[in-house]
Order: C-alpha cells, then sequence, then structure tokens
C-alpha cells in the first residue's frame, strides 16, 4: 500500500517502526479538540509481549471532550470509562457491541472526563503480524486497521490495556516522524446524539480512512 502519507516507511514486514521521535505528555496539547487534529499523522507504535513491534500512521479521529451527551463521560465517572477521567496521555480502551474494542487517549486534566478516538490507522510495519491478528487473509493493507474495532484486533489492544500510561509505558507509543498530511473535517459516524458536530478528523488521501467516501473528500 503508498499513499501520500506512507512515503519512507519501512518494508511493510519490517520489525521496526519508522524514525521517530517519542510523543511524551508534555508534548499532547490537552483540549479534546486540538488533540483529535494533532493526532492526524502521527504514529501508532505497538510492542507485543514477544518482541514484535507493530505500527501505523493515524489518518482518523474523532473528539469526545467536555459537555459532550455523546460522550461515555457525559453522566459522569464510572468503573467503565474511568480511564477517561485520568490525566492527559492514557489509554481508554472499550467494549462495543460485546464484540470489539475501541482505543481512545484521555484528554483535559485529570477528572475531566474526555478523550479522542482512534478511528483508523494505516500499516507501516510488522503488516504479516496485523494481518494475522485480523484474522483475514484476503483484506488490503489499507483494510486492516480501517475502523476503530480493526485498529483494536489488528495491533493487538485490549482490556488488558485499559488506563495504561503513554508517558511510561512501552507497550503502546504515540511518535511523530515529521509527516503533516492535509487534514479534513466532518461530522462523527455511528452515532445519534450530538451527531452534527464537526468532530471528526482524518487524513485527506489515505485508503486507511474509515466510513464511507462522501465524508472524507
Amino acid at each position: 500500500m503508498k499513499s501520500p502519507i506512507s512515503k519512507g516507511a519501512p518494508a511493510p514486514n519490517s520489525s521496526s517502526a519508522p524514525p521517530h521521535r517519542r510523543l511524551r505528555r508534555a508534548d499532547l496539547p490537552p483540549d479534546t479538540l486540538d488533540l483529535a487534529r494533532f493526532l492526524i499523522g502521527k504514529l501508532l507504535v505497538r510492542r507485543l509481549d514477544d518482541g514484535t513491534v507493530l505500527s501505523g500512521r493515524i489518518v482518523e479521529t474523532e473528539a469526545y471532550g467536555i459537555d459532550d451527551p455523546a460522550s461515555h463521560a457525559y453522566r459522569g465517572e464510572t468503573k467503565r470509562n474511568r480511564a477517561m477521567f485520568e490525566a492527559l496521555a492514557h489509554l481508554y480502551v472499550y467494549l462495543i457491541y460485546g464484540t470489539s474494542y475501541c482505543v481512545n487517549v484521555s484528554t483535559e486534566a485529570r477528572g475531566i472526563g474526555a478523550a479522542v478516538l482512534i478511528r483508523a490507522v494505516e500499516p507501516l510495519s510488522g503488516l504479516a503480524r496485523l494481518r494475522a491478528q485480523r484474522g483475514r487473509d484476503g483484506l488490503r493493507d489499507d483494510e486492516l486497521a480501517r475502523g476503530p474495532g480493526n485498529v483494536c484486533r489488528a495491533f493487538g489492544i485490549g482490556p488488558a490495556l485499559d488506563g495504561l500510561d503513554l508517558d511510561a509505558d512501552d507497550r503502546v507509543v504515540l511518535g511523530d516522524d515529521g509527516a503533516a498530511p492535509a487534514i479534513g473535517t466532518s461530522v462523527r459516524i455511528g452515532i445519534m446524539k450530538a451527531a452534527e458536530r464537526p468532530h471528526r478528523f482524518y487524513a485527506r488521501g489515505s485508503r486507511a480512512v474509515s466510513g464511507r467516501r462522501s465524508l472524507s473528500p
């Protein structure tokens, strides 16, 4: 797979991520909408227990911020959504429809429930393992992590990583290799409440972006 934002990527089955600078908490904007836009083009790097490194470029996000009726945090903190109320740069992993996990990055200050959903990732390295974890040999590379449930399947992200501190834990890392894709904005996908808010961001030109094409011109 080639796209306008995957130039300089390692060989698809490389055991290493592209050269990048690890992003720490201090590098991330705390505002939910700002972080959702900021993450487009950044790297998601996953180190598995056996040492395998998987990487991809984040190409689609959605913001779920303060006073948002579509947010899991809207009615307050619970055992399920506790990671949303952590300080900036923790993972919030939750089960949806009883079948799929979704991964988010917490935003704002400790005690404020808000997060950015990672909706799609363009694979860069470890494609053989990503494909094996999806369990579908016939998928194109750009389909491996298209959609939030598929991001978690492909990258092996589940409930054990809920609450992970991106600033301190090497199992999941955010990185910056200098890519700066053109960014589009649209309404969010698959929700009923506050569906009109333009809180979805995506990398223009990436085939890995999910949803109907009319939302990602």
